[in-house]
């Protein structure tokens, strides 16, 4: 059975790419745009066409919060139209069609962890985008998981390695301390994505790993488990304004996924420590 990967070059991709071979069930088509654009219809409706597959997982998107603000256009068109088209695609061909969101379709107002069934109300033109394309999902294909996760970290650029890199340079760090959120790793979001569309569980999902801390706890236990001595400071949000708005609060609850016994996400200090450790 065939599995398309789009953006499969990406933290995620990589991972999926990684444990799906361990599969004998499952061929690989891992694309990236040199081989697959989504924003072309019209190639992509040929593509799923041709390979015919059991399964597509987008892992393509635009992620540059800050950037998606100036760069709206094409916040929209990979957020929002590259899903659109593959939903498309997969109804054609009776595929299932995984969807990556996220948690910004939150405003993080919230005071407990945000359930699937939840009202969104994103407040940047990143969330507003992958928003739209959490509808055209719902709208295109009937065979869809839209599985929304955060904090990722994995093979690529990401918080942890940042962390790691800065420290080499720096005696101390400001880390903003009134965010909270969930760290995550591409290890258990893929192996959650693998043991879904292996399913008929279709919907909607939050996948992270369990528990909650602020970027400064989070910095903090990074240094933590490497033996890194250095200071950390905790900064406020407006003190380190960016240009895109950051939900205060988005911790994501499972609950779907606990609701089909497909919950085998980890306590993200345990899957931290895992990766920090390879």
């Amino acid at each position: 059975m065939k599995v398309v990967i789009t953006g499969a070059k990406g933290q995620l991709g990589l991972e999926l790419s990684k444990q799906l071979a361990n599969y004998s069930e499952y061929e690989i088509i891992a694309t990236d745009r040199d081989e697959l654009n989504i924003l072309d219809a019209n190639q992509v409706s040929e593509f799923i066409s041709k390979e015919n597959p059991y399964a597509v997982i987008n892992c393509a998107a635009h992620t540059a919060v800050d950037l998606c603000e100036t760069d709206v256009e094409n916040a929209y068109k990979i957020n929002a139209l590259g899903p659109r088209n593959l939903a498309i695609a997969c109804e054609k061909v009776g595929a299932k069609f995984v969807q990556v969101s996220t948690d910004y379709v939150f405003d993080g107002s919230g005071t407990r962890p945000y359930r699937e069934d939840d009202a969104t109300c994103p407040n940047s033109i990143y969330g507003t985008s992958k928003l739209m394309g959490e509808e055209f999902t719902k709208q295109f294909c009937s065979k869809y998981f839209i599985v929304r996760t955060a904090w990722l970290y994995g093979e690529g650029n990401n918080f942890v390695r940042t962390m790691i890199k800065l420290a080499e340079t720096n005696k101390e760090l400001n880390v903003v301390d009134d965010q909270v959120g969930s760290p995550t790793s591409t290890v258990d979001l893929a192996k959650a994505i693998i043991d879904l569309i292996g399913t008929e569980y279709y919907g909607t999902y939050h996948g992270t790993c369990e528990g909650q801390c602020s970027w400064y706890d989070f910095a903090k236990k990074i240094f933590e488990i490497k033996n890194i001595d250095i200071k950390v400071n905790p900064v406020t949000s407006e003190e380190f304004k960016r240009p895109a708005p950051r939900p205060a609060y988005s911790v994501l609850d499972n609950f779907m996924l606990k609701l089909v016994n497909l919950n085998t996400f980890r306590n993200w200090e345990e899957s931290l420590k895992e990766y920090l450790e390879k």
